[in-house]
């Protein structure tokens, strides 16, 4: 049975819808939304996780959201969270591979975008999600008006040498050896790991919140990634940096860089967007990996940048109290 964990300081948010969602190729995935907490409705926002993520982890983006005037659809991607996995060990970070996680998409907006959420339908992606929403804004199947993305995965700094490590993981892969933990690779979360040089927040607090929402969701915080994660990855950034790509990129993209951080290369995104056509950066300085759970100040230029970008449509009105009780799942 899904269900959304709470944590002392992370509680559900109240209001919300969860339910399971069945891709075309039968993956069940954990998904839930919310209406806003204000009268008048300025559209959905939709989060695309990072590698590693669940939906507990976004409940304070969410609330700032639905303050906001936004509908919010949050979803676990297939091999995380509460989704189904593809291999034995739900510990693994495994996709079979990065083109999969298309039909998730496709999947949330065919079951609850398009069915039931006001437009404008805008993105908020972070980190792996606005590597998946680049190759849908660029191949014209990312079903938004708008994209926000966070740290998002053009390269990996956490890689020593990402040439070398990018041919090993084709050569596993090919080798059939693609379900495996990349080498050295343990089922531990990172998310659970020391405050103390973490590379993904210098808020301790927000880290202790997200590292007890990590240990309430277990095994859906999952560990190190598998190789075919790790070959589908490398392949999709590598297609994403060529030179030739962003200039084909209609859509209108806001790409928020993390001046610290040692996870993803912000010097890539500044010259992925460099050259987009409908698109700049703005990068926080002082920043780790995660944005969204870092200190106040920082948290406050985000949202100050993303209200600029996404005022949305504020000209639906909420039913009066009492008619969406019905709908209620939590």
């Amino acid at each position: 049975m899904l269900t959304l964990r709470s944590t002392p300081d992370n509680p559900v948010p109240p209001g919300g819808v969860l339910m399971p969602v069945r891709t075309s190729d039968g993956c069940d995935l954990r998904a839930a939304h919310w209406r806003p907490t204000t009268r008048t409705i300025k559209g959905t926002v939709c989060l695309l996780q990072g590698r590693a993520e669940f939906i507990e982890k976004h409940y304070e983006t969410i609330a700032d959201l639905r303050k906001r005037g936004f509908c919010v659809v949050a979803f676990d991607w297939r091999g995380q969270g509460e989704s189904a996995r593809q291999v034995d060990d739900p510990h693994k970070g495994h996709v079979a591979r990065f083109d999969d996680y298309r039909l998730d998409l496709k999947a949330i907006e065919d079951a609850i975008l398009l069915p039931s959420m006001p437009k404008p339908h805008l993105c908020l992606a972070h980190s792996m999600g606005g590597c998946i929403a680049f190759t849908g804004a660029l191949e014209g199947w990312l079903p938004f008006d708008r994209l926000v993305t966070v740290a998002p995965m053009l390269s990996i700094r956490m890689v020593k040498w990402p040439a070398a490590i990018s041919m090993m993981s084709r050569i596993l892969h090919r080798l059939g050896l693609g379900s495996r933990y990349v080498p050295f690779g343990s089922p531990v979360s990172i998310a659970t790991k020391p405050f103390m040089g973490n590379r993904l927040s210098r808020d301790p607090a927000r880290y202790a919140r997200n590292a007890a929402a990590a240990s309430a969701v277990g095994a859906g915080a999952v560990g190190d990634p598998t190789v075919a994660w790790l070959a589908g990855a490398f392949r999709a950034m590598a297609r994403l940096r060529d030179p030739r790509v962003p200039p084909r990129i209609a859509l209108p993209i806001l790409i928020v860089g993390a001046g610290s951080d040692p996870v993803c290369g912000t010097s890539t995104s500044e010259r992925f967007a460099a050259r987009l056509r409908a698109g700049h950066i703005l990068v926080l300085a002082d920043s780790r990996h995660e944005i969204l759970s870092e200190r106040d100040v920082i948290r406050e230029d985000f949202w100050a940048a993303f209200d600029a970008f996404m005022p949305g449509s504020p000209i639906l009105e909420q039913p009066a109290d009492g008619q969406l009780d019905s709908l209620m799942a939590f």
